[in-house]
């Protein structure tokens, strides 16, 4: 049986008259183990002060998440093969679309890991690659969605 993944998300009219759609759109989320998060909708969909630019959107989260996931699955299969990660960045976009119905999702996924190893068995670049096609195909996230996921990854050795 599977332990089901939680989050809370929480928002407050807080005195808005809300039918003329000026409410606001900072909300919360607040996860099983905690964490509280600042969201609200994207300053590019909804103007501020409307939105909270400093909160994450949606779609942001949809990127990270994404971005998160393939990076656990990679570091856990580097560990596994014995090479050893000293850093991993990516610094991932998010890329939107209309589909077919001429509504707006998000296509397209770009990671763009840069992975530094260091250790004395270090991976070349075809054994980066394999880490990297093996970790999108375990991610659960990428398994779940129907946007593109592609890698664009980098790699080096540092002493």
């Amino acid at each position: 049986m599977t332990h089901p993944h939680v989050a809370s998300v929480e928002w407050r009219r807080d005195g808005a008259v809300f039918t003329d759609q000026r409410y606001p759109r900072a909300h919360r989320w607040t996860f099983d183990g905690g964490a509280v998060v600042p969201a609200s909708s994207s300053p590019q969909v909804v103007r501020v002060p409307l939105s909270d630019p400093a909160g994450v959107d949606p779609e942001e989260a949809f990127v990270a998440a994404l971005s998160s996931c393939h990076m656990l699955w990679f570091l856990g299969l580097a560990a596994q093969q014995g090479y050893v990660v000293d850093r991993y960045l990516d610094t991932a976009e998010g890329h939107m679309a209309r589909n077919a119905a001429g509504r707006d999702w998000i296509a397209r996924v770009v990671l763009r890991p840069q992975v530094d190893f260091v250790g004395e068995r270090r991976p070349d670049g075809a054994a980066v690659d394999a880490l990297h096609h093996a970790a999108h195909d375990e991610c659960f996230i990428a398994n779940s969605v129907r946007t593109e996921v592609s890698v664009q990854g980098g790699w080096s050795h540092r002493p």
